[in-house]
């Protein structure tokens, strides 16, 4: 995380002066800003919030003049996927093996093995 937060821009959710969730963006080519490291305070989970934080992304994107904005979740992360639909993005595609790659434990999500990174992006 301390790389992204040198070359992108970290946002934070705040209520009653507690932090309840975060984002980086992260440009990556001309244009383009990834959506990076979105997490939501664990007793939060539920409410809406990373909703917020997904639309938020893109607004602040947008008026930061980027064209595309991309995210990338877990083939397992069933929640995440449905969310990032849900909030205008669209599947470009699939980076095989991802995280049995670049990951030296076994991730295991929702009764699913963690391989596969799905790749989704918005245009602006």
């Amino acid at each position: 995380m301390k790389t992204y937060l040198r070359r992108g821009e970290c946002y934070v959710a705040e209520l009653n002066h507690e932090i309840i969730g975060v984002y980086v963006l992260l440009p990556t080519r001309p244009e383009t800003v990834e959506l990076v490291n979105i997490a939501v305070m664990e007793s939060r989970h539920g409410q809406g919030i990373g909703k917020q934080l997904v639309l938020h992304a893109i607004k602040t994107a947008k008026v930061s003049g980027y064209k595309t904005i991309e995210v990338g979740t877990g083939n397992s992360s069933v929640g995440q996927l449905y969310l990032y639909q849900k909030c205008g993005f669209r599947i470009v595609g699939v980076d095989r093996d991802f995280f049995v790659r670049h990951y030296p434990e076994v991730i295991y999500e929702n009764g699913i093995h963690c391989r596969d990174m799905i790749r989704l992006s918005q245009d602006l």
